[in-house]
């Protein structure tokens, strides 16, 4: 029997496709947590592009018997996961041949002896899920987060990990007090003793910043805007932005390295829930198909769990 297996993390699919595992492993790899989501047509030759035959992935699933879908908890591979369900879905034939393993930790993780063994349930997708998939794409898509926010009144136990990413993306955007998301308090917090190096509060396996929306890059802007910014909530950031140029630099990385963090009095104030940092800085960035702006600016209310609109 023919198996192909799709993964978000191109390290473990090497493993996985070293350790004979299946016919083919595929990495699909695509930031849709951050920056401005691809219009339709991008996303439709994305899919194109990934296939290692002439025509695309589609046509690439019917030449095996069988395509699981190994796909991590974090966010941005359960949205891989609703994207490709949603795509595939208007292939019946396609379609058919999808079964999905839901894995509780993160693939890459796990050393080779783990990768060669992981033996997750296997979950033979039906229009139900392809259907739920669809509309949560469409939600993520859509030009405010009130779909999004929407899904949290269905059931959406078809897709183990959706409920927890949904919730996971809504903390992201700016809070109703501080204005900031949840990896950005989160940074806060462990600057706040003081002296702190800037690699010291990136998320990471075994580290302290347990957030896990964003990668390595994306928290480095995300910690870029925190200092680099009119009213700044970080001082001590010597080096920056946080781009390759600067990692292709050995003496700008090695600023950025040794310097050491501490919070502003602004930094303090929204630590302690007494000043919003959208009141001092400007917001431009995109959340999903929400273009977030001071002047449009969705919120979160952690503690009651709702979507505070502008």
């Amino acid at each position: 029997m023919k198996r192909l297996i799709l993964m978000t993390d191109s390290s473990a699919a090497g493993a996985i496709q070293r350790a004979g595992l299946a016919d083919l492993v595929i990495a699909i790899e695509r930031r849709l947590v951050w920056g401005s989501l691809p219009s339709t047509a991008e996303l439709d030759a994305f899919w194109r592009l990934e296939g290692s035959g002439p025509h695309g992935l589609i046509e690439l699933f019917l030449e095996y018997d069988t395509v699981e879908l190994w796909m991590e908890p974090e966010p941005n591979a359960q949205l891989i996961l609703l994207w490709l369900l949603d795509h595939c879905g208007s292939d019946r034939a396609a379609a058919s041949k999808l079964v999905m393993r839901p894995l509780d930790i993160a693939v890459s993780g796990l050393g080779p002896e783990g990768l060669a063994k992981p033996n997750p349930p296997l979950v033979r997708l039906t229009q139900d899920h392809v259907g739920l998939a669809g509309r949560a794409w469409r939600a993520y898509r859509a030009p405010t987060p009130q779909a999004w926010f929407d899904l949290l009144d269905m059931d959406l136990r078809l897709l183990p990990q959706l409920e927890r990413c949904v919730l996971d993306l809504l903390e992201e955007l700016p809070n109703v007090t501080s204005g900031l998301g949840a990896t950005e308090m989160r940074v806060l917090e462990l600057i706040a003793p003081g002296g702190v190096q800037p690699f010291e509060v990136f998320p990471g396996y075994q580290k302290p910043n347990g957030c896990r929306v964003f990668n390595y890059w994306e928290v480095g802007a995300l910690l870029d805007g925190l200092a680099r910014c009119p009213v700044p909530a970080v001082s001590g950031l010597e080096e920056g932005p946080f781009t390759l140029d600067m990692h292709d630099d050995a003496l700008r990385h090695a600023r950025y390295k040794q310097s050491r963090l501490s919070l502003t009095d602004l930094g303090k104030a929204i630590l302690a829930g007494d000043e919003d940092f959208c009141r001092h800085n400007p917001l431009r960035r995109w959340w999903g198909g929400t273009l977030l702006a001071n002047e449009r600016l969705w919120r979160w209310d952690d503690e009651r769990r709702l979507l505070v609109a502008p």
